[in-house]
């Protein structure tokens, strides 16, 4: 989902607290109508059952007007007895009556209580049950991902990592847009709604215990703010940001980005390499969908490869991470592999979760 402005939304005036509370997943659930309709059709019916109870045993009644109870009498006396009113204008005097009061009119009265007082309790219990789920929810989150923004990027970039073995109880979609949060919602993440520019948004989001932070904004100076304000709030968490325009890539990483995607860039060299060949822009296309046909993925070398050259490595590896340095296949320095060497290598779907979990 791509809304225009959406990073402009929470900064507006008229933003309040409310606009950046965190919103677990729902669980299924009647909609408040419906559950108050229901409600109120039970509380209709108990009416309508004790009214007939008493009209059928008119006769055990008095009523101090005319001495005789008809059907709107039975009702009137049915609706003062189970609220609770109780008029005495309309009295049982007979024996079967006051056994009837005793054993069902009084029941029903009971359940009409609860029926109507229910209707509260279920809100406020719904209401602690959500605080403690909520509580739940922050006291176990540890080394989640934090993705601000959930338009078109912000979802694949989530898909990607969900197709290599993430929870989904490990994401947590920020956005200023309540619509974007309630369809991420709606998919199973955890939405904070607020502008990530803002340190109490993201604490919100608990983005101090984060091991990675994305950043799909739909502006390269929003970009450039929450890239500040997250690494601000957590010095050792990766940050990925994605960026529209090339210039804007190297202020990203003065702001503490460990990786910029330039997402204009990059789709425009697709299309021209598809130009050029084809058949190379779909394997690239396949190259950076994860989770069907060829996938790229980062692996550590295997005790069996260690010593070996970069082309013997049982994958296709295409670079050798080692340190903080990336080096080519073809570098001389890539061979011998080291044990704390780590391969960005393309593999089979199947093959890249194999990996991920024997990691």
């Amino acid at each position: 989902m791509k809304l225009p402005g959406q990073d402009a939304i929470a900064r507006q005036a008229g933003e309040n607290l409310v606009t950046r509370r965190v919103k677990l997943p729902r669980r299924v659930v009647d909609r408040p109508l419906r559950q108050v309709g229901k409600r109120l059709l039970m509380a209709l019916g108990v009416l309508v059952l004790t009214t007939f109870i008493v009209w059928i045993d008119r006769s055990g009644y008095h009523d101090n007007a005319d001495g005789s109870l008809d059907l709107l009498d039975a009702a009137y006396y049915a609706t003062v007895t189970l609220s609770t009113t109780g008029y005495g204008d309309i009295v049982p005097y007979s024996d079967s009556a006051r056994l009837c009061n005793i054993l069902l009119v009084t029941p029903l009265r009971v359940l009409f209580l609860i029926i109507l007082v229910g209707t509260t309790l279920e809100v406020l219990t719904e209401r602690t049950r959500e605080e403690w789920r909520l509580n739940r929810w922050k006291a176990n989150l540890r080394d989640h991902t934090v993705v601000v923004g959930f338009g078109t990027k912000g979802r694949s970039a989530i898909q990607t990592l969900c197709a290599t073995g993430l929870k989904k109880e490990q994401v947590v979609v920020v956005d200023p847009s309540a619509k974007v949060i309630e369809t991420a919602n709606a998919e199973g993440f955890v939405g904070v709604i607020g502008d990530a520019t803002r340190s109490d948004v993201l604490l919100r989001a608990e983005v101090q215990k984060a091991r990675q932070v994305v950043i799909a904004t739909q502006r390269d100076d929003t970009a450039v703010l929450v890239t500040l304000t997250a690494r601000q709030l957590n010095r050792g968490a990766k940050i990925v940001a994605a960026v529209r325009e090339e210039e804007n890539a190297p202020l990203l990483r003065q702001s503490g980005a460990d990786a910029v995607i330039t997402s204009a860039s990059a789709a425009g060299r697709l299309l021209g390499l598809s130009v050029l060949s084809p058949s190379a822009g779909t394997v690239m296309e396949d190259l950076i969908q994860q989770g069907s046909g060829l996938d790229l993925v980062e692996r550590p070398v295997k005790k069996s490869e260690v010593g070996r050259g970069v082309r013997e490595t049982e994958d296709l590896t295409v670079s050798v991470l080692r340190g903080h340095r990336l080096l080519a296949y073809d570098d001389v320095r890539a061979s011998p592999l080291q044990l704390t060497d780590r391969l960005i290598t393309i593999v089979r779907a199947g093959g890249a979760a194999s990996e991920g979990a024997a990691e």
